[in-house]
């Protein structure tokens, strides 16, 4: 019974979906439900993550279709804990958007879509297929497309079409790669990709396969140079979407990335130079992009980029404390970067601008909401103990340990460049004196809203802040987690012979 909990984080957020189609019109119900049928993926998830924690990778196979044949959705380790966070982030926005997502958008569909959205994520966190990893990831596009396009607005509608645009070009080469790597071994089961790959003698094919399959999760996860639809896109949804894509759609394809480069292909000095040399001008154009911006929303969006290259980095130094690093930093990201784009939105309903030069006085009239939104502004920088410290830590002492001494200087220089750019945007919107604004036609103030509202708005930003806090001051745990799912990533042959059972042999 219990490989049943492999499936049920995606089965519950369909049916949550479906449910709400059938209240298309009574928004209110909308609301309720969605945050009843979060809590309740979000007990599931912490059950299969118990499940997982305890006894090891769990496995179903679809119509009991034996693997490599059928379709199989595996839940290690590492896939138990995104699912978590999935479940985690699932609840705050639900939350967050019952209390900010106007009835006009709740009426096209938002709260129906936004739950398929969070199957998609949970379906390309338990794929074991190749392929049927890239069926998740297209409805991860599409649903993600609806909700960037829900108000009709000319600023989302051109988001939507340079996101749209650049992922589907993402698909088109992911799905060039599953028919090579097919042509060449006969199998789109991951597991069984492994051994097949680790018998093919000619490299450079296997090589320009895996290039062609970093192209394509690269762009998807933003890294240099094929960022630039992010920034143009993330900036123009309502800011629950704008967290739930911060907070989790580029870690898809960093999931991905992780995945493939250390169950299917073995990193060489070849494809190991190439993640650290794109790891390194990501690490160097999202900060510097952050730099230059004012929208406050574009900051994080640049800065999302920015910090993806300490992801990557731990990757390609191929080295078990620096993959620590990585996964640790991914954790603390998703959470951390989710909570800043709703944070931007209280920001904005408080002065009725995005603009940090429009802002000011926040400190002074709000002191101790500016408090609350310290926590997930300077945990991102990474501030001693806070949560972004201690994976730095981690993957500068990988570069120590692999001798990559210039990667180490990029990681620092991001790491300071995050440093200036929010102790910019702190002064800026929290300690200079704020300028007269007139607010967009038919803004509401945060004061003009509902004590429901209010309250709503807040607790997601509260709880996610302890969550980063909890992080930050208990990190043995989380380096623990870390450490395990690095050591499972390290060691696939546990992955493969539950998967593959004797086939493995």
């Amino acid at each position: 019974m219990s490989s049943y909990l492999v499936i049920a984080p995606i089965l519950l957020q369909f049916l949550i979906s479906v449910m709400l189609m059938f209240l298309w019109k009574k928004v209110m119900a909308q609301r309720i439900l969605s945050i009843i049928g979060s809590s309740i993926a979000l007990i599931f998830s912490i059950v299969l993550f118990s499940q997982v924690w305890q006894n090891g990778t769990m496995v179903i196979q679809a119509g009991n279709w034996e693997a490599p044949y059928g379709i199989t959705l595996v839940s290690d380790t590492l896939s138990a804990t995104l699912v978590l966070l999935t479940g985690i982030l699932g609840l705050a926005i639900s939350v967050f958007a019952a209390g900010s997502i106007v009835n006009a958008r709740a009426r096209f569909g938002f709260f129906p879509i936004l739950h398929f959205l969070f199957m998609g994520l949970c379906g390309s966190f338990l794929a074991g297929d190749i392929f049927n990893l890239y069926v998740w990831f297209e409805i991860i596009i599409i649903s993600s497309f609806v909700l960037l396009t829900i108000g009709g607005e000319k600023a989302q509608i051109e988001g939507a079409v340079k996101y749209f645009t650049l992922n589907i070009l993402a698909s088109v080469i992911f799905l060039t790669a599953i028919a090579v790597l097919y042509g060449i071994t006969g199998t789109l089961n991951m597991a069984d990709l492994s051994l097949k790959i680790a018998a093919i003698e000619d490299k450079t094919l296997v090589n320009i396969c895996a290039m062609i399959f970093f192209v394509g999760f690269g762009i998807k996860s933003a890294v240099f140079p094929l960022y630039f639809w992010l920034p143009a896109s993330y900036h123009t949804p309502p800011h629950a979407v704008a967290a739930i894509f911060g907070g989790l759609l580029t870690k898809v394809g960093v999931y991905a990335m992780i995945r493939v480069f250390t169950l299917i292909f073995t990193l060489d000095p070849f494809l190991e130079n190439v993640l650290m040399g794109v790891a390194m001008l990501t690490l160097f154009s999202g900060a510097v992009g952050a730099l230059v911006q004012r929208n406050l929303q574009k900051i994080f969006s640049y800065l999302i980029i920015c910090h993806i290259g300490f992801m990557v980095a731990g990757l390609g130094m191929g080295s078990t404390l620096a993959l620590t690093g990585a996964i640790f930093y991914m954790i603390h990201d998703i959470v951390v970067k989710a909570n800043l784009f709703m944070v931007g939105g209280l920001l904005y309903r408080i002065n009725g601008t995005s603009n940090i030069k429009r802002m000011g006085e926040m400190y002074a009239r709000y002191p101790l909401l500016s408090l609350l939104m310290a926590v997930p502004l300077f945990s991102l920088v990474g501030i001693p103990p806070l949560s972004g410290f201690w994976p730095k830590l981690s993957l500068i002492l990988g570069g120590l340990e692999t001798g990559n001494y210039v990667l180490i200087g990029f990681i620092l220089f991001g790491s300071f460049m995050t440093l200036f750019i929010i102790a910019k945007v702190w002064a800026e919107v929290f300690w200079k004196k704020k300028e007269v604004t007139n607010p967009p036609a038919n803004f509401r103030f945060f004061e003009a809203h509902t004590q429901r509202e209010k309250i709503l708005i807040l607790i997601p930003i509260i709880f996610l802040s302890i969550l980063s806090l909890g992080i930050g001051f208990g990190a043995g745990p989380i380096q623990a987690l870390s450490e395990r799912i690095s050591g499972e990533l390290s060691d696939v042959s546990t992955y493969i012979t539950i998967v593959l059972g004797e086939k493995s042999n």
